[in-house]
């Protein structure tokens, strides 16, 4: 038989989120919405191409527009969050909220942006060969290609 019981809120885990280290991530004028989020890795095995990382979203920002390029499995923590996706025939519209888990295909082209009081999620990766999301211009070229070690190094750059 299995209980299922709660958590107390003096529980020891091991997990601090007080000492989670944060990057912040701006745009600048070479973008034409605004970007304004964090990024902060919770864990990492390099070796085996994974990573487990929060982004956090300031009110009606966005991150950069991008393509995951490695397997990813995302959860929404805290507020509204946006997904814009884009193909050559249509625009998709997604709106989710705490508790939303999705695991999109892989290569799906497009923005993300946090509702009027901002967003928080937990993002898994699979990614053998290290990357993780190329950031795209407007044309769907490829500007920067962000890896384990860029995020697990905190050598972002907007």
């Amino acid at each position: 038989m299995t209980a299922v019981t709660k958590l107390q809120s003096n529980s020891v885990s091991g997990f601090n989120p007080d000492s989670i280290e944060w990057i912040h991530l701006e745009g600048g004028p070479n973008f034409h919405y605004p970007i304004d989020y964090w990024i902060a890795v919770l864990g990492a095995q390099p070796d085996e191409g994974r990573i487990d990382f929060l982004v956090k979203w300031e009110p009606d920002a966005y991150c950069h527009f991008h393509r995951h390029v490695g397997e990813t499995t995302s959860l929404v923590l805290e507020g509204e969050h946006h997904i814009v996706e884009t193909s050559a025939t249509q625009t998709i519209h997604k709106t989710r909220t705490r508790g939303h888990y999705a695991k999109p295909p892989l290569g799906e082209v497009h923005m993300e942006y946090a509702g009027p009081e901002g967003s928080v999620l937990l993002f898994s990766m699979q990614a053998d060969d290290g990357r993780l999301f190329d950031i795209l211009d407007r044309d769907e070229n490829v500007l920067a290609t962000a890896t384990i070690e860029d995020l697990m190094s905190g050598k972002l750059s907007s």
